[in-house]
């Protein structure tokens, strides 16, 4: 890639949205249509502990072992075709994947160039932690590419600059190029979770066949704007509602914070152009923040859990018996964190003895192994026959299985020290963002008038609204949107903050925050505090808040009849 030669646009391609996704992607990408860059987004913030678990193991792991054995099937292809690739999956250990994608380009006999990223590990400056990883932007990615990379590997970087670093490199911006380096930020955005921008976990998943959708790409053009396209012939669909679904997943305010640029979420722009095409437009930048964020990673103790299968009349007593009968138990070593949780799977007068019957769940924590090992599995099976009439267990408990706490820490540009590490083995420094801008709350825009007053009947909000939801740490967001713009008048004045908590019951004593998006006709509200110390920690049902939005969307609401 030659800095200022192109003009024409830059396809960029997605092929892993997690650690496990589509094995075949990689080459259904590289088969199914042109391409100059495929990335692959391996990480997560619960993918970084299970890395730190094996590297505890293993001193030379600490990548996505996956990504070698999907390029063991598709190097020669990229080699071909030209294209290419960028990865996180380096995870912990960028420079090891780097040396074995050398290792096995060599054993292939196909010459390729590999370089990597590294400088985002600040584990340690942070005694305890198992993993503790800076964000870096996508200009250390930039320079590998500049000096001719043909693969580069890199450690935790942003999700979009795996995006914004073949873009700088291909039109070469610079680093104030906000503007054009938030548009580019944006498409990344929808690029990273694959799938999920072509129909993949969407409210209105009716609308196309995604029985098994394509992965995307983005055609980026000189001045940041782009197209959400996929290849021809391949499953799901690409429209405003898919990306507008991608835009608002695990985001917060209008702001959007990157190390490279802040990109203004509120100045996106839609617009179909032409059957699985949409162009965004019209994104601007501000300079990032004076901070960049870190993630902690560490061992927060030991978990177990064991649930009792309770069937028929008498739900209530039977699990009033069962608490009081484990508490007895418990007490003799009291865990620091039990957790009961009801779950009435039941009907009356059922037909199928699954249907007939309610799940009761047991949580302990402990720093304790043994406290949530055998205390716990020794008291519920010693209750077999001593119990509620019925009595059985999903599934044994076990000796107690260590759980994960993660923490966002924020550190200066300048205490991370960046590198380029280029194919040829020199080092280059990237230098830190010079131009910072604190972030701060923007005034809420206006609203649309609302609509003017009519009949209305009770019905599930997602009967007009879509949702999509996800976490953020200890935070899960919930963005919703509607497709019409009567519906947008509704929403933006019915769907409150305080509407929010009346239909979440569990988000009642937290701080919910909403923003307002009306270019998007959204609404994206943060949930401050409702997954605990991250997923890892497994403190809800749905620990990544996953389905947060659907539930949100099966709530009953007095909706205008005209809208339904």
């Amino acid at each position: 890639m030659t800095p200022g030669a192109a003009t024409r646009p830059l396809r960029v391609g997605n092929a892993s949205g997690f650690y496990g996704d589509r094995f075949d992607a990689m080459r259904e990408m590289l088969t199914g249509g042109e391409l100059d860059v495929l990335t692959g987004d391996y990480l997560a913030e619960l993918t970084m502990l299970i890395l730190g678990r094996d590297r505890l193991k293993d001193p030379a792991a600490g990548y996505a072992r996956t990504f070698l054995r999907q390029l063991e099937d598709c190097l020669g292809l990229a080699h071909e075709r030209s294209v290419k690739i960028v990865t996180n999956a380096g995870g912990l250990n960028p420079a090891g994947l780097a040396d074995a994608v050398r290792t096995l380009a060599g054993r292939l006999g196909i010459p390729v160039r590999v370089a990597h990223v590294e400088g985002d590990d600040l584990t340690a400056a942070y005694p305890g932690s198992l993993a503790a990883h800076a964000y870096l932007g996508g200009f250390g990615i930039a320079e590998c590419l500049s000096a001719g990379a043909d693969i580069v590997v890199t450690g935790r970087v942003t999700d979009a600059a795996l995006v914004t670093g073949p873009a700088a490199a291909h039109f070469g911006w610079r680093p104030g190029d906000y503007d054009r380096l938030a548009g580019a930020v944006v498409a990344g955005h929808v690029l990273e979770c694959g799938t999920q921008a072509t129909g993949g976990n969407y409210s209105f998943f009716g609308d196309g066949d995604v029985r098994r959708p394509g992965f995307p790409l983005a055609e980026i053009h000189e001045d940041g704007s782009c197209v959400i396209t996929k290849h021809p012939g391949t499953g799901g669909f690409v429209d405003v509602g898919t990306v507008t679904a991608q835009l608002l997943y695990e985001t917060g305010g209008a702001r959007y914070a990157g190390p490279d640029v802040t990109a203004r979420l509120d100045t996106v722009r839609l617009v179909q152009d032409g059957p699985d095409r949409v162009r965004i437009e019209g994104v601007r930048g501000e300079a990032p923040p004076p901070t960049l964020k870190a993630g902690l990673n560490r061992l927060g103790g030991f978990r177990n859990e064991v649930t009792f299968v309770l069937t028929g009349l008498g739900i209530e007593a039977k699990t009033a018996l069962v608490r009081e009968q484990m508490g007895d138990a418990l007490a003799k070593t009291p865990p620091a964190e039990v957790r009961w949780e009801l779950v009435r799977t039941d009907r009356a007068d059922a037909d199928t003895e699954e249907t007939a019957s309610a799940l009761l769940r047991l949580v302990v924590r402990d720093p304790d192994q043994a406290t949530v090992g055998r205390a716990l599995s020794g008291a519920a099976i010693e209750l077999a026959l001593a119990s509620y009439p019925g009595f059985h267990v999903v599934a044994p408990p076990g000796k107690g299985a260590p759980y994960g706490v993660f923490e966002d820490v924020y550190v200066p540009h300048g205490a991370v020290d960046h590198v380029a590490v280029l194919h040829d083995g020199s080092r280059l420094s990237v230098i830190p963002a010079q131009d910072t801008l604190v972030l701060e709350t923007l005034e809420e825009p206006s609203l649309p008038e609302p609509l003017p007053a009519g009949p209305a009947r009770r019905a599930p909000l997602g009967l007009i609204a879509g949702a999509r939801s996800g976490d953020k740490g200890g935070n899960a967001n919930v963005g919703v949107w509607v497709r019409t713009d009567e519906a947008w008048r509704w929403l933006a004045h019915e769907l409150t903050a305080d509407r929010f908590r009346d239909l979440i019951p569990e988000s009642r004593p937290l701080k919910v925050v909403r923003h307002v998006l009306p270019d998007l006709r959204a609404l994206n509200f943060v949930v401050e505090g409702i997954l605990g110390e991250g997923v890892a920690s497994q403190a809800r049902f749905d620990p990544q808040a996953k389905a947060l939005g659907e539930w949100l969307r099966s709530r009953h609401l007095d909706i205008p009849e005209a809208l339904l």
